[in-house]
């Protein structure tokens, strides 16, 4: 006994077209992550729209034939295991590094284009649409007002390691204050002295700013002659 299939089916052109427009959305969203060389880029993106709208498809499209008095179809199902699904899979973009998160932007991008892909497959391509202006209005426009915002609070003191007699300490203060902090020096101890070139620690409080600590972390660790940075926490030898 040979299972029959139904190749074309009535359905079959708005499934191809709303897994097309996932793929494209989703791509498109990825592109932005991938020139931001983020962990998860183009091809990360591509397939959870793409697997988020497929999944959506079967599960509107694709029970069709076993519906019966006896038989309820329930698609709200498949969508609920889906968010939990990609749940895990933007756990995995997130590290802490230095006391320091990073990844939540693109663990919330993987979970915005999770939700463009079943609104493709739910047949709801306006709202698709719509999902993914929005996403790249938030990572690009909002992104750099964010950056003109000063930063509140107390700030964040950081122990910046670096090789001593290199002008290093001086680029350090000259990079942070092209990111808009303002650098207090709190101290300063050194380190391996029987060494050819010194290290030196250098306790400095940030203050305001106009990113995020996160990305002072990684501006300061560029600077030349600059070993490591981490948290005044990190370093404390109690």
């Amino acid at each position: 006994m040979f299972l029959s299939i139904e190749w074309i089916s009535a359905s079959t052109l708005t499934e191809v077209v709303l897994l097309f427009l996932a793929f494209v959305l989703s791509a498109v969203v990825g592109i932005e992550r991938h020139r931001q060389v983020k962990s998860a880029g183009l091809r990360t993106h591509t397939l959870v729209g793409v697997g988020s709208a497929m999944f959506t498809l079967v599960s509107a499209y694709g029970f069709t034939m076993v519906i019966g008095t006896d038989v309820t179809l329930d698609p709200s199902r498949i969508a609920a295991q889906i968010v939990s699904g990609i749940g895990f899979l933007g756990a995995g973009v997130i590290f802490v590094r230095q006391n320091i998160v990073s990844g939540l932007t693109t663990a919330a991008s993987i979970w915005v284009v999770a939700a463009i892909g079943m609104a493709c497959g739910a047949g709801m391509p306006v709202l698709a649409v719509l999902g993914t202006a929005l996403h790249l209005t938030t990572v690009t426009v909002m992104s750099r007002l964010a950056r003109k915002v000063p930063l509140a609070g107390r700030g964040r003191d950081l122990v910046v390691h670096y090789k001593d007699g290199r002008g290093a300490l001086r680029a350090v203060l000259e990079r942070a204050s092209e990111l808009g902090f303002e650098v207090a020096l709190t101290g300063t101890h050194r380190e391996e002295v029987g060494r050819t070139t010194p290290i030196v620690a250098a306790s400095l409080r940030f203050n305001r700013g106009r990113t995020s600590i996160d990305n002072l972390v990684e501006a300061l660790t560029e600077v030349k002659g600059v070993q490591r940075v981490e948290a005044a926490s990190d370093s404390d030898p109690t």
